[in-house]
C-alpha cells in the first residue's frame, strides 16, 4: 500500500475529478490525502479521503469564499483579483507542501495541471508525481490556441499568427504568476520554468478530455494518456425518470456550473429563449440564486428550478442542454448524446465552446446573447438528425476510454515504477 498526495485548485470540478480518482485507488488498497487551505476540506465528501490543511497564516478563514466570488466574475478589471489569488495559493503551497509531504510520508504527488506547485514541488523533492488535466489540457502545441482562448481550429498561417499572439498576450497578463513559478523552481534547485505546461510529470498525464474532443493535435508526450472522465460509476435508471417530462414537448437542461451559477441575467434568456422554443426547461443553478429570483425564473417560463440536479441522470432526458461550456457538462452531455449549446465564460470554456462547434455536437453564443438569438439557437439542436452523428462518434469512443479505473492503475503503475507510463497513441 501506497500513500498518495493529492495537489489541486480549491473548485468543486477539480476536486470532484480527482476525489473519484481518489476512489479508484482507494479500492485499489492505497492512502489518499488532500493536501490544501483548511477550508477546502469541504469540496470532499468521501471520509476515507485524507486531509492536510496547511496555509492557514497567509490563507485564513473566509479566503476561499472570497477567492471563489473571484473565479465567479473573471472580467475587466476583477481578472487581476483572480490572478492574484493564483499566485497567492501557488506561493503558499510551494512554501508549505514540501512540510506537508514529509509528515504524510508521501510516496507520491497526484498534480492539478492548473495548479504548478504541485508539479514544482514533487519534483524539486525528487517525488514521483502524475498530472492530471481536469480542465483543457496546457499542453502547450505549436498551430494550436491555448485552451483559454476562444479561436476556431484552423491551419491557416493568419490563424497560426492570431494564435502566437494570444499566447504572448497571454503569458503578460500571467507574467507574475511566471515569476512566482520561477523563483521556486530556482529555490528547488530545478531547470528555469515560467508556465504550467512547464510543470507536467514526465511520467504519466492523465486528461478527461477525449482526444475525439480536443483540436488536432501532433505533439502529445508519449505519457499522455486520455482517460475520459473521472466520474465514480453512473448508478442505473431504475424506475421512473427523475424530472415528469411530457414526452410530447422538448426537455432542455440548463447548468451555468458551480461557479456561474449567480448569473441571473444568463439564466433568464435561457428560460425566455426556451419558452420561445415551447421547451420544457429545468435549471439547476448550483445555489447561485436565491428564492426570489428562482421563482422569477418560473414566471418566465421555467418549469423547474432547482439548486443541484443530477447532471448525468438530467442530461439522459434531455433533448438538448444549455451550459457555460464547462468540460465535466460537455462529456457528460457527449455520454448521453445529448447536443450541447455552449454559452461560455471564463476559463477554458471560450476553448471548450470552440471544440463544440468543431466538432458538431452542439453551437456556441455569446453569454450577451438575447432569448431570440438563444431562442434560434435551440431550434437548430432540437431539429432531428443534425448532431447526431458526431455525438455518436463521440460517445463511442468516450466509452471505450477506461475513466477513474483506468486513471488508478496507470497513476499506481508510474508512481510505482517511477518509469514513463507511455500510451497507446506514442506506441
Amino acid at each position: 500500500m501506497s500513500h498518495y498526495a493529492v495537489i489541486a485548485p480549491p473548485l468543486f470540478s477539480h476536486f470532484r475529478a480527482l476525489q473519484a480518482l481518489a476512489q479508484a485507488l482507494l479500492e485499489r488498497g492505497h492512502r489518499v490525502t488532500f493536501i490544501h487551505q483548511f477550508e477546502a476540506a469541504g469540496l470532499l465528501s468521501d471520509p476515507r479521503i485524507g486531509f492536510e490543511p496547511v496555509g492557514l497564516a497567509s490563507h485564513p478563514a473566509g479566503s476561499l469564499a472570497r477567492t471563489l466570488r473571484h473565479a465567479a466574475n473573471p472580467s475587466g478589471l476583477s481578472i487581476r483579483r483572480v490572478i492574484a489569488d493564483l499566485c497567492a495559493t501557488t506561493d503558499m503551497l510551494c512554501r508549505e507542501l514540501p512540510a506537508a509531504l514529509d509528515r504524510l510520508q508521501a510516496d507520491g504527488v497526484i498534480a492539478d495541471q492548473m495548479e504548478a506547485a504541485g508539479g514544482l514541488v514533487a519534483e524539486g523533492l525528487g517525488l514521483p508525481f502524475v498530472s492530471v488535466a481536469c480542465a483543457l489540457p496546457v499542453n502547450r502545441e505549436p498551430g494550436l490556441p491555448l485552451p483559454v482562448m476562444p479561436f476556431a481550429f484552423e491551419q491557416s498561417e493568419r490563424a497560426r499568427h492570431l494564435y502566437r499572439s494570444s499566447e504572448r498576450v497571454y503569458d503578460w497578463l500571467m507574467r507574475g504568476h511566471g515569476d512566482v513559478i520561477a523563483r521556486h523552481a530556482h529555490g528547488f534547485g530545478l531547470a528555469p520554468r515560467r508556465a504550467l505546461d512547464e510543470c507536467l510529470s514526465p511520467l504519466a498525464q492523465l486528461s478527461q478530455t477525449p482526444l475525439g474532443l480536443d483540436f488536432p493535435r501532433a505533439q502529445l508526450p508519449p505519457c499522455f494518456h486520455a482517460v475520459g472522465p473521472l466520474r465514480p460509476p453512473l448508478a442505473r435508471l431504475d424506475g421512473a425518470p427523475a424530472w415528469p417530462v411530457d414526452p410530447a414537448r422538448p426537455f432542455v437542461f440548463a447548468s451555468l456550473g458551480t461557479l456561474q451559477g449567480q448569473r441571473y441575467g444568463v439564466l433568464r434568456s435561457i428560460t425566455r429563449a426556451c419558452r420561445e422554443v415551447g421547451a420544457q426547461v429545468l435549471v439547476a443553478h448550483c445555489g447561485g440564486l436565491d428564492a426570489a429570483q428562482a421563482e422569477a425564473l418560473r414566471e418566465q417560463g421555467a418549469t423547474w428550478v432547482t439548486d443541484f440536479a443530477d447532471q448525468r441522470q438530467a442530461l439522459r432526458q434531455a433533448q438538448a442542454v444549455v451550459s457555460h461550456g464547462g468540460l465535466n457538462t460537455v462529456i457528460d452531455a457527449i455520454a448521453a448524446r445529448t447536443p450541447v449549446l455552449a454559452v461560455p465564460i471564463a476559463f477554458d470554456q471560450p476553448g471548450v465552446a470552440a471544440r463544440v462547434a468543431y466538432h458538431g455536437i452542439g453551437r456556441r453564443a455569446s453569454r450577451f446573447s438575447r432569448g431570440g438569438a438563444l431562442a434560434e439557437h435551440l431550434r437548430q439542436l432540437l431539429a432531428p438528425g443534425g448532431h447526431t452523428a458526431a455525438l455518436e462518434q463521440l460517445a463511442q469512443q468516450l466509452h471505450q476510454l477506461p475513466g477513474a479505473a483506468g486513471a488508478a492503475l496507470i497513476t499506481e503503475q508510474a508512481l510505482a515504477s517511477q518509469r514513463p507510463v507511455l500510451a497507446e497513441h506514442a506506441a
